[in-house]
């Protein structure tokens, strides 16, 4: 008769059910002893049994126990030797959650118990605490990975069509009237046909999440009456937060279902990733999983090992040069992909996922792995181009393969707008795909994913309305949040009632968003700046969760018009071939036919002084069809039109002269960000145009008979 227990396989590793029962496999090189513990309940304070995994193969613990199904919660305890100042702080009475863990069956309960020295000891985490704390830490659950997914099948939307749209999966439908009530802030309710319809209209191909992995709520904050809201704060890489789920412990099924349901209307999913640090922060942090199973081998040690390298400003770093952590990594980003088919990842702080030694390294192992994979490589990938570390500001220099959030766009864009009135040529190097920063390797203006605002910082609407931030409601005096936001509060700070004031704010909202979607490269929109959402100043709403950070969906007038122009922005950047280009402007084109041309407001070309000019009034752009070489599936090229558009940062209107432009015809107006509507209105090429001020207009070249013949 065979034995409940078996040697079992040493991967994959975490907890696999194969029918019979599950394997268990856990990577620790330093552990002297490693015990599976199993509870019956949630609410259980204590493991019903233990047992050992007695095989150890190439630094894995494993073991198999038949009769165990999906849905049993367990835990680890890892015995080894307790030397902080070297590094090693092993404690058995500590339960550890697998970090291979799909599932979490159940959250963290804050407890002194958590920690694995004395809390309040002089010696601090140099002390040891034999506290059990299976009562309060959270359990992993065994998973059943089957599920139906039908005909589904990834949208693969290329990147020059690509158009991002960040959220919080709880803000997103918190408060939307058509979810129900039960969904509302769920994977279900991310799900709903009016949410995706919602998308669809706005013109979105990709849906990017803030973090999902199941992330751990900070004790100082819960202390306060706050939470971890945004969740960089990863404790399960491989889980789906628990907290999102309509039915507790449906989390994965409810995720799967939600990614099916946005593949449907051709909408992708891409997932906010936090590999730069753990949940469980500095040497004063607690042990929760990965400073329990191997604190020498996961982390990032300093010089004085009893303390941790830091890059990222949240207490640690993983340790890029072990290879076991960069399978780890590997593992866990595959399993989203193939397992629950996200199309993507946006990388939070990825500097420092290049930083195998000190400096930051862009031949470092885990790009090159990147590179070398067949799933991975096939999947959008997008960098936060910065950490927190000397050296770490690194837009630009990601390699091919790799798109980043282009924050030289955002900071042009801003203070343009806001007057701060950069260089014609900074502006519109921004406005053509930032060449400058991809184009020297080999990368296309699709590398750069624009945006003006995003979830760090403040909401479209509050960037016109306020100069200064608002973050009291965070319990930090109003220090946290950054005190250069670029912003312009039209002459009035914050909530007004004068007209003046509230029309310029509207206008000042049009032409940043027709900025944004008429620049090359990806244009991302943070999610609820098309509903005119505000924080009311706050520009750091990491720990608000709450009205303030929610999706309100309740428009008033002005709300619904601002929509409306982002639906028409959006429809008018996707019938436009020439608005999102594949390849970077030339300056030359087909039949003598430049593919771009800049020009100022007599009509001619910018020399050099006009570029260096910070204090030109307006700026003009004909982008020739004739420079698209797109084609479709079936190789028939790309159908479109020549536009011309004309920009006018400055508090003055400007006139501009002439427009020219490349074969005989008139200009017809499409939009004019001095009026909620505009068009259709035509005019000869070489009439003159009055431009509001702080306006962008759009007008497409309609040919005379003679020139299309």
């Amino acid at each position: 008769m065979a034995k409940a227990t078996a040697p079992g396989r040493p991967y994959p590793l975490g907890a696999s059910f194969d029918g019979a029962g599950v394997n268990f496999a856990l990577f620790s090189r330093g552990a002297e002893r490693v015990e599976v513990c199993l509870f019956d309940a949630p609410g259980d304070a204590k493991e019903s049994s233990c047992f050992p995994l007695t095989e150890r193969t190439d630094e894995v613990w494993h073991g198999y126990r038949r009769g165990l199904k999906p849905g049993q919660l367990y835990g680890y305890r890892v015995h080894g030797p307790h030397e902080p100042a070297a590094g090693a702080r092993f404690n058995p009475s500590k339960l550890l959650l697998d970090p291979y863990a799909k599932a979490i069956g159940r959250e963290l309960a804050w407890d002194d118990s958590l920690f694995g020295y004395r809390v309040g000891d002089p010696a601090a985490d140099l002390s040891l605490d034999p506290r059990d704390s299976a009562a309060a830490a959270p359990l992993a659950a065994v998973t059943d990975d089957s599920f139906d997914w039908g005909g589904d099948a990834p949208p693969r939307v290329p990147w020059h069509r690509t158009v991002i749209y960040e959220a919080h999966l709880k803000g997103l439908t918190k408060l939307h009237p058509a979810v129900p009530e039960k969904l509302r802030g769920t994977y279900a309710g991310a799900a709903h046909s009016a949410v995706v319809e919602h998308l669809r209209s706005l013109g979105v191909t990709a849906l990017e999440l803030l973090p999902v992995q199941h992330f751990l709520r900070d004790r100082h904050l819960a202390e306060k009456g706050l939470t971890n809201y945004w969740g960089y704060n990863t404790l399960g890489y491989l889980a789906p937060e628990a907290a999102y789920a309509s039915v507790p412990g449906d989390a994965v099924r409810e995720f799967k279902g939600m990614v099916k349901a946005l593949h449907a209307a051709g909408i992708e999913v891409i997932l906010d990733v936090v590999y730069n640090h753990t949940a469980e922060g500095s040497q004063l942090g607690p042990t929760l999983s990965l400073r329990g199973i191997d604190n020498q081998a996961y982390y990032r040690l300093a010089k004085d090992a009893r303390y941790y390298e830091d890059f990222s400003g949240c207490g640690n770093s993983l340790n890029m040069r072990e290879p076991r952590v960069l399978q780890f990594i590997m593992d866990s980003l595959r399993w989203w992909t193939t397992e629950l088919r996200v199309d993507g990842f946006r990388f939070d702080l990825a500097a420092t996922l290049a930083r195998e030694l000190y400096d930051v390294d862009h031949l470092s192992a885990f790009f090159d792995i990147v590179h070398q994979d067949p799933v991975l490589s096939r999947v959008k990938l997008i960098a936060e181009p910065w950490d927190l570390g000397a050296g770490g500001y690194q837009v630009g220099n990601f390699p091919v393969g790799w798109a980043e959030w282009n924050g030289r766009y955002r900071d042009a864009v801003r203070a343009a707008w806001c007057g701060r009135n950069p260089s014609r040529a900074e502006f519109a190097t921004r406005l053509a795909g930032s060449s400058d920063l991809y184009g020297r390797s080999g990368r296309k203006p699709y590398a750069s994913v624009n945006f003006i605002t995003c979830h760090d910082g403040f909401t479209l609407a509050d960037l016109v309305a306020y100069h200064s931030k608002r973050n009291d409601a965070n319990g930090e005096g109003n220090r946290d949040g950054t005190d250069d936001n670029l912003s312009w509060n039209c002459g009035a700070e914050g909530p007004t009632q004068d007209a003046a004031v509230l029309a310029l704010r509207e206008r000042q909202k049009r032409s940043l968003l027709a900025t944004l979607l008429l620049s090359q490269g990806v244009p991302m929109i943070r999610g609820g700046d098309e509903l005119s959402g505000t924080q009311n100043g706050n520009n750091n709403a990491y720990c608000q969760d709450n009205e303030l950070s929610w999706l309100h969906w309740d428009l008033d007038a002005a709300g619904g018009r601002f929509l409306a122009f982002a639906r028409r922005l959006t429809a008018l950047r996707a019938a436009q071939p020439v608005l999102r280009r594949r390849d970077f402007f030339a300056g030359r084109g087909l039949h003598g036919v430049k593919d771009v041309l800049w020009f100022g407001p007599s009509g001619e070309e910018l020399d050099e002084a006009a570029w260096n000019d910070a204090s030109g009034r307006g700026l003009g752009v004909r982008l020739a069809k004739e420079g698209i070489d797109e084609v479709d599936d079936e190789g028939v090229l790309a159908t479109g039109d020549t536009l011309l558009i004309l920009i006018n940062v400055s508090p003055e209107p400007v006139e501009f002269a002439r427009r020219p432009a490349a074969v005989p015809g008139e200009w017809e107006l499409l939009l004019d960000t001095a009026r909620e509507e505009a068009g259709p209105e035509r005019a000869p090429a070489d009439a003159p145009y009055r431009l509001e001020p702080r306006c962008v207009a759009v007008f497409r070249l309609v040919e005379s008979v003679e020139a299309a013949s």
